[in-house]
């Protein structure tokens, strides 16, 4: 019977030598670094994706108000008023069913019929507000509100003599491609239903320019908007004021001056043009 030979010395396995402390902090050290430089790579890709979410929802809305308008003669929806496009005013109120409840407002909205009864396109998918039902967290079911300069029976009284559209035919300055429906508003600004950019001192007055009402800064410093032709876009804004620091479950002060804010030009060049 054949036995098989001790080892020799030269044929033992030499131990295998672990890592010494410092090294492990190396790799530590190194994984923390490739982590942050990853994450916000990654949080980008994120915001990006989102935005790309929002304009398509955006489209989706503005075709409905588009179904809209042919079942109505081209007449369009009322912002503000009694036969507003949606009823309901957004706080920061468990008891508001209008804050978390679709079939509070959304269901029984003038577009509801025409956008596939989906609820996903009334909110953008980067506002993270909620409020608490008896101590339970839902979301808020609303992020987008409509330009007040679309047959709203109040907007006159923020600045008197501009157009206040009443059928798509009066879209002929600045145009269905230059004139905004639809945008996302910040969640510590959106009320009621319609969105207001005062015209005071426009175009040529900056020093009376204001903001009434904050657009939403959800996509890197950026809100989006739906235009009458169809199209959606992605604004970056360029001035602080027009992005203060979000205080959740806090509603801002709004209707403040912002003289020569390059952002609120921007919005006022693409709502609405002096009534002649």
């Amino acid at each position: 019977m054949n036995h098989r030979p001790p080892p020799t010395s030269s044929s033992k396995r030499t131990p295998r030598r672990g890592f010494t402390l410092i090294e492990l902090l190396v790799v530590i050290a190194i994984i923390a670094i490739l982590a942050g430089m990853l994450l916000p790579a990654l949080s980008k890709s994120k915001t990006k994706a989102q935005g790309i979410k929002c304009m398509a929802s955006g489209r989706q809305m503005m075709l409905a108000w588009r179904l809209y308008l042919d079942d109505s003669q081209d007449r369009v929806p009322q912002s503000f008023g009694p036969n507003e496009w949606v009823h309901g005013s957004l706080d920061f109120s468990g008891g508001n069913r209008s804050n978390w409840d679709i079939n509070q407002d959304i269901t029984k909205s003038l577009l509801w019929s025409y956008c596939g009864n989906s609820a996903d396109i009334w909110k953008c998918p980067a506002d993270n507000s909620t409020v608490k039902v008896t101590g339970v967290t839902k979301t808020r079911v609303r992020s987008i509100a409509m330009n007040a300069w679309f047959n709203s029976t109040d907007v006159e009284g923020f600045t008197a003599g501009f157009k206040n559209f009443k059928n798509m035919s009066d879209l002929t300055d600045p145009g269905p491609s230059g004139t905004w429906v639809f945008l996302d508003e910040r969640e510590d600004s959106i009320n009621d239903g319609e969105f207001v950019v005062g015209m005071n001192g426009y175009p040529d007055k900056p020093q009376q320019w204001s903001i009434v009402d904050f657009p939403a800064s959800y996509h890197n410093g950026a809100a989006g908007f739906s235009f009458a032709d169809g199209h959606s876009e992605i604004r970056k804004w360029k001035d602080a004021r027009t992005k203060p620091v979000l205080k959740k479950g806090q509603l801002l002060s709004l209707g403040v001056p912002s003289p020569n804010n390059p952002d609120v030009l921007w919005m006022m060049e693409r709502s609405t043009r002096k009534a002649k």
